[in-house]
């Protein structure tokens, strides 16, 4: 039975009209939505495009938050930059990381010497005020070194009401867009709820949403949650998985080939990150893309 509760519904209805308070520039920078699909993946160094944004990068991202971070950090400065470099040398420019993760200090040592259009870096600010969200824009930019980020997210939204409780939030990164500090805004969410609020939100540009087949460290079935993924990509926003592995990598590679050609085979979901420690755990997942999409093409009757 869907999730859909009376009080999920009027959940979504305070959401929709928070969002008909806000300055008519959130309104008019919305392009007419997008039907448009993406263009077949083959392999996870594949380049994407996210939505209206403009912002490409290669379809499998680094994540650094496993267990907030601690899987990640336990490796140390010389494994984990190891591990970025070889996700580079393989195309893989995306990386994910956050204000909260222990491995934030750990992205700009990784990638010193590295060109700056050679990699995509996702960060994220649990700001709940506009005066501390002037402070992290300009803190982490310091931290990670980096004038403009892709994309700086409000991580984890809990409340269906987000959209207005957050505004001098959201104001403050849309600010600091218009400056040329951030080329793209957007949420995590945990919560159906809030993930209801945000499907079709016209100040978001990227959303990063957890999403698998097995229903582990998500925020409703695959059913509810893939649908508010095919409003988010026909809104023409971009959508980023997560927890595709469910954090723990399942229990068989089975499993892990399972969930890929899941969240491939769904044809809205532009990239995805996964929390590696290891280079052959991305090696390993490289080779499950090519082959998830080879049997997802095969099933639909396609070749090539």
């Amino acid at each position: 039975m869907s999730r859909i509760s009376r009080r999920h519904f009027l959940a979504g209805l305070g959401a929709a009209a928070g969002t008909v308070t806000f300055s008519d520039r959130f309104a008019s920078a919305a392009p007419p939505a997008s039907t448009v699909s993406i263009p077949e993946i083959k392999t996870g160094s594949d380049r994407v495009t996210l939505g209206r944004s403009g912002i490409q990068t290669s379809v499998l991202g680094i994540g650094t938050g496993t267990r907030g971070g601690r899987e990640q950090h336990d490796l140390g400065q010389a494994a984990f930059t190891k591990l970025v470099r070889d996700a580079l040398d393989r195309g893989i420019t995306y990386i994910d990381t956050a204000d909260a993760y222990r491995t934030r200090d750990m992205i700009r040592p990784a990638l010193k010497g590295v060109a700056r259009d050679q990699y995509f870096v996702q960060t994220k600010t649990r700001a709940k005020t506009a005066e501390a969200a002037k402070a992290d824009v300009d803190r982490l930019r310091r931290q990670l070194g980096i004038d403009e980020f892709d994309t700086l997210l409000m991580h984890g939204m809990g409340q269906g009401r987000w959209p207005v409780d957050m505004r001098p939030v959201m104001d403050v990164l849309y600010d600091a867009k218009e400056k040329g500090r951030i080329k793209a805004v957007g949420v995590s969410c945990h919560g159906f709820d809030p993930l209801l609020a945000s499907a079709t939100n016209d100040w978001i540009d990227v959303h990063l949403v957890r999403i698998n087949p097995f229903e582990m460290k998500m925020d409703g079935t695959p059913d509810e949650v893939s649908a508010e993924i095919k409003k988010m990509h026909a809104a023409g926003h971009g959508v980023l998985g997560m927890k595709i592995f469910g954090e723990t990598g399942y229990d068989s590679p089975e499993k892990r080939l399972q969930a890929l050609r899941y969240v491939l085979g769904l044809g809205c979901v532009h990239a995805f990150t996964i929390g590696f420690t290891s280079t052959a755990q991305l090696d390993e997942t490289l080779g499950m893309i090519e082959q998830a999409a080879q049997l997802n093409r095969a099933e639909r009757g396609e070749s090539g």
